[in-house]
This record gives structure tokens, sequence and C-alpha cells, in this order.
């Protein structure tokens, strides 16, 4: 992605929620990212190189749960023998390495990219890396699909330099959930819902295998604090 000022948040006359609203411009040094998500294989390496028993890689609260709780997984992953499982909504099921990894926290997806050498996008470069393509929804895994699990990213053969950004699974930005410049609160009942939550969270992208395609659009805002694991949250890469 070139350098450049790029114009961020909602534009037109369809839903959306009061967070993504007041669309303004951002600059935006030049920067590539992955085309898709970060695969539970490529995770496993991690694992495999003692990313969990490595402080270097961590911020210190992250590193702090590590200890605290013992994780040396994503959640919802079982080895038994040398083999890894996960535990899906359609019950243990081999590791597939080719699919996203999912169920990181914030803590996790930065101590990866760090392990790496790489980083984490901001929530304004993912999307200005949306506006690239004119259809981000045509790789993408939604509920609609019945599968409730992320599957190996696949590009049409139209598209053979797409990237699979929408669906699948929501994507940690290194990004504070903050409020765009002359946020207002929704009127009624929506307004309790964003502006509250403000505050010592960090935002997501791009929805998940969970999310109803009509439901999501790439200037979507979720939030979560940087130590829940039960969403289907996930990495993308970048550098400088």
């Amino acid at each position: 992605m070139p350098e450049g000022l790029y114009t961020v948040g909602h534009r037109g006359q369809g839903f959306c929620f009061d967070n993504e609203l007041q669309a303004h411009q951002v600059f935006i040094p030049a920067f590539e990212a992955q085309a898709a998500p970060v695969t539970n294989g490529e995770y496993l390496r991690f694992m495999q190189d003692g990313g969990y028993a490595d402080f270097r890689h961590w911020l210190e609260e992250g590193w702090q749960l590590v200890q605290a709780q013992q994780w040396q997984a994503p959640l919802y992953w079982l080895q038994q023998e040398d083999q890894w499982f996960q535990f899906t909504l359609h019950g243990l099921q081999p590791l597939d390495l080719a699919a996203p990894v999912t169920h990181v926290c914030f803590y996790e997806a930065l101590a990866y990219a760090n392990w790496s050498g790489h980083r984490l996008l901001t929530e304004f470069e993912w999307e200005a890396l949306s506006q690239k393509y004119p259809n981000p929804l045509a790789t993408g895994n939604f509920v609609e699909s019945e599968r409730y699990q992320p599957v190996p990213a696949v590009f049409p053969a139209e598209q053979p330099y797409a990237a699979q950004l929408l669906g699948n699974t929501w994507e940690w930005t290194y990004s504070s959930y903050l409020p765009y410049p002359h946020f207002e609160t929704a009127p009624g009942a929506i307004g309790e819902y964003n502006g509250k939550f403000m505050i010592n969270q960090m935002v997501l992208r791009g929805g998940s295998c969970a999310t109803p395609q009509n439901h999501i659009r790439p200037t979507y805002r979720n939030f979560f604090h940087a130590d829940k694991r039960w969403q289907f949250t996930g990495i993308r890469l970048a550098k400088r």
C-alpha cells in the first residue's frame, strides 16, 4: 500500500453504528500486509519455538497472564500424544494447519507478530487496505455458509492477487478503541452500546465465520479487551 492520505469511516446512506461515523482523512506511511490471516500451522511454529515461554515477545500484562493462567496454546486447542486437536462447534476435530488461527487474544497476536519479526496493522491501515479491493466480500466465509468454523483462504481465479479481508476471523489491530473526531453518541438504545466502551479496549476488523454477510462492512469497528480469547479472533501481519 502506498503512502498517502486515506479516508476512513462510514460514508453513504446504508446502516452503520455511531462509532463508524465522522469519516475523516488519516495519513498512512507505505506498508505491506499479508493477503490472508496467519494460519494454525504458522502459529504452531511459534509455539514449538517456545513462544509461550519467552518473555521477550510479550507485553508485561500479557506475560503475567501467560504465567498466571499457564497458557501454552490458543483457547480450545488440545494436544493428545503428538497430535493437536481443536474443539469446535462440530466437536473435537484434528487441527487444520491451513486454516486461520483463532481464539487468540491481543497479547498472543502481538507476541506472535514480535516473534515473526513483523507487526499488527492499525485499524486505519486495515481499512485503507480494504479500499484496494472492490468486492472484499467475495473471498469471505460467513455464517451463511453454515460451516461455523474458519477455513483456509481461497482466492477466485479472476482475483489471484485479492486479499481475504472479510469473514473467517476477526483480526486484532494495534489500535485502541477511541472515538473518531467529532464523535457523537447516537440517540436511543444504540447509544448505550459503543460510546461507553471507549476505554481499555482494542479494535478488531473484518468479521468472522459467525458474522452474517449483510451485517459486516469494511468500516465496522469491533472491540474487545486485550485478554479476551473466546471469539473467532485472529492475526494479520504487516511490515513497513
